[in-house]
This record gives C-alpha cells, structure tokens and sequence, in this order.
C-alpha cells in the first residue's frame, strides 16, 4: 500500500442543528443519507449549473462531536466558505475554514484501518483507495498503522491520472465548466434523482438531453508530455485542451463530436507535436468517439 499527503487539498467544515439540510439543499449530492464512516462526491454549483467548487463530504461520528467535513481543493477554501455563508441566511450552521490545522492523505493499493484522524474511502472509484483527515504532522504515523510507504503527492497524482479521474485546476476551470463535462455523473458526484438544489434544473436537463459535448477523458502519448492548456488538434481545427499529465496518461478536456468527425476523416490528434489517443476507462458510460451507442 501507498499512501501520500495530499497538499493541495483543505477542509472546511460546516457543522450545526441544520447542517445536514443546510448541504443537501445546496450540492449535487445526497447527503441526507449520509453516516458517519461514508462519503459523497458532489459539488457547489452556480445557478447557470457549472462547478464553483468541487469535493468530498464525510461525517464525524457524534462521539468525536459530529458535523461534516468538507475535503476540497486548497485554494478554494476560502471562496467556499464565503459562499456558503451567503446562502447560510438563518440556518443554524456553522462553517470553518480548517485548512491550517488539518489535511488529507490518501492511501491506495491495499487496505487497513488508522486511528489517526477520520477516514473515509474515496467515493469516486475503489481503485482510488480511502482518505484519512488529519493533522498534518501525524501522516507519518497514519502510513506507518496503515502499513503503508508514505510517498510524493506525485506518485498519488500519476495513479489518478493512470484513472482517468479529473482533477479541477488542471483538468477543467472552475466557474466554466458543467458536471458532466468534468464526469460527475459518471464517478457518482450527480444524485438525479434528488430535490432540488442550486443549478438543478440545468444538470438535469444536460442529462435528460444528452448535450454534454465536452468531456474530460484519459488519453496516451509517447515521450515528453504535451503541456498542460496545450491545444489539442485534428488537422487544422482544435478539438481540445490538455490538462494533466504524468508517466505517458493524461486526460483532456475534448469536444467529442469534434473528435468523432476527426476519427471518421482519419485525422490523428495531436498537442504540440506530440500525437495523443484516446484511452475509455472501465468506469465511463458516456460514448466516446468511434463507438455507436453508450456502454450499458
């Protein structure tokens, strides 16, 4: 087993009589089921339904004091934590910023338990293993209970890359992009069938629809990576953008139809001079490129 601490994740923490509404009335997610020990993908929408903040929510058991516990990337803290109170109007909440006292270490390629911290496995894929919030300074204990070799933040990244597994920042632009486009729907960050919350009505209707053109997908290529916000093109026309990128995996985010009317040409993809190919993950159900109807 490996295990990494993650140092561009935070945590912020929104606790109180009300909090559990309080959430599920805002993020894509239900959470009014959620216990202690599990934890949901979901995301902070705008109104017009594209991504403000993306993240992974966990509960507290009541014996450690409760409230529900937020892992999100770093540099939106702060900006969550303020739109969150904007919408907190008289709800009895309360929402922190604990991202100096607390981070995340995730853990992959095996199992075992910690008592350090709360652990919570990653409800995106299995094969991303589980996270454990902690201070900081006890990563090193954690790894060492769980029987784990604690590494670089790179060799988790590179796994998630490996997956095919969006990371916002890197592989689309928060406040420009749907939950659909980054594969929400896919890797469970969506409940369809949920009451409403903010930027409902659009996730539902790209959905319903099927107008999801752009998606965040895995893709190879040979020697030295092609730069992240590189285009990707076919011919003469750009299809895409490049995100992240690590031992010859990538994703890219890629306007599919433009792909298939490319494959259909025979035009191969390149970014900066480097040919690119599509790679489908085991876990997508969308049609890629080439295929004539979704995977069931």
């Amino acid at each position: 087993m490996k295990a990494a601490l993650l140092p561009d994740r935070g945590v912020v923490k929104v606790a109180g009589d009300g909090a559990r509404s309080f959430l599920h009335g805002l993020v894509t997610a239900d959470v009014l089921d959620l216990k202690p020990g599990a934890a949901r993908f979901c995301a902070l929408l705008t109104p017009q339904g594209k991504i403000i903040a993306d993240f992974i929510v966990t509960e507290a058991p009541a014996k450690d004091g409760g409230g529900f516990f937020l892992d999100v990337q770093r540099a939106l803290c702060a900006a969550l934590v303020a739109k969150l109170n904007i919408y907190k109007l008289r709800a009895k909440v309360i929402v922190e910023d604990l991202s100096a006292v607390l981070g995340i270490l995730a853990a992959w390629d095996g199992s075992g338990t910690t008592k350090q911290g709360l652990s919570y496995a990653d409800p995106r894929l299995p094969a991303l293993g589980f996270r454990v919030m902690l201070q900081p300074h006890l990563a090193a204990a954690a790894a060492a209970e769980l029987g784990a070799t604690l590494v670089d933040a790179g060799q988790y990244e590179a796994h998630r890359i490996a997956l095919g597994v969006p990371q916002g920042g890197l592989d689309f632009s928060y406040g420009d992009a749907f939950p659909h486009e980054t594969d929400m729907d896919q890797l469970g960050g969506v409940d369809f069938t949920k009451g409403c919350y903010v930027g409902q009505e659009v996730v539902s209707r790209m959905e319903h629809r099927g107008t999801a053109r752009s998606r965040a997908v895995p893709v190879r290529y040979d020697g030295a990576a092609p730069a992240p916000g590189a285009a990707v093109t076919a011919g003469d026309r750009q299809v895409g953008t490049m995100g992240s990128a690590a031992a010859g995996r990538a994703l890219a985010l890629l306007r599919l139809d433009r792909v298939a009317e490319a494959m259909l040409r025979g035009e191969p993809l390149f970014s900066g001079g480097v040919p690119i190919h599509l790679v489908k993950p085991h876990w997508a159900r969308f049609t890629f490129p080439g295929e004539t109807k979704a995977a069931e």
